[in-house]
């Protein structure tokens, strides 16, 4: 599929489309041929450090954990609805075990400016470097609610990557 660059300064997400379009975090090295994908439906866009920034979160018990600890970057990739039986297969298989990723019937591609890979099919590729990561401490919730989202106390680990290039499928007419 053929793809257009988004310009930085153009670029606005509106996170509300999380709900609209379901994304999958990749990590990893294309080129190297060791990579992995997740499906997310959790995230934050914003302002840090003169930067602009997307916040992932992955617990330690995902497989794609180790290639977000081990790699420099990692990408989003945005689809549209009629790939949601694709994305359930990234979130309900570890790649592990198998390869979800074909199974899924997605194609991984090079990323731009990158080394993790990006997905053909997604609408919208957003390709970020890592600049910053911390463990949750559930000594710092104030809202004890949340805890109920870790009964076995796999906290998160939150990963904060300065967006770096941006694209979007070209729709043929």
């Amino acid at each position: 599929m053929n793809r257009r660059d988004v310009p930085l300064k153009d670029f606005h997400y509106d996170i509300a489309q999380l709900r609209d379009y379901w994304f999958a975090l990749f990590a990893g090295d294309f080129y190297a041929g060791v990579f992995n994908a997740m499906t997310i439906s959790w995230g934050s866009y914003g302002h840090v450090w003169d930067k602009m920034v997307f916040q992932v979160m992955v617990r330690p018990s995902r497989y794609t954990y180790e290639f977000m600890n081990r790699y420099d970057s990692f990408t989003l990739n945005a689809f549209a609805p009629k790939y949601r039986k694709a994305l359930s297969i990234l979130g309900s298989n570890s790649g592990r075990n198998l390869d979800k990723i074909a199974l899924a019937g997605l194609t991984p591609m090079a990323s731009r400016k990158v080394a993790a890979p990006s997905f053909e099919e997604a609408k919208l590729v957003i390709e970020c470097q890592k600049i910053f990561w911390q463990d949750l401490d559930s000594s710092n919730f104030l809202d004890s609610s949340i805890e109920e989202h870790y009964p076995s106390k796999d906290y998160h680990r939150i990963y904060l990557g300065e967006i770096v290039h941006v694209s979007q499928q070209i729709i043929e007419p």
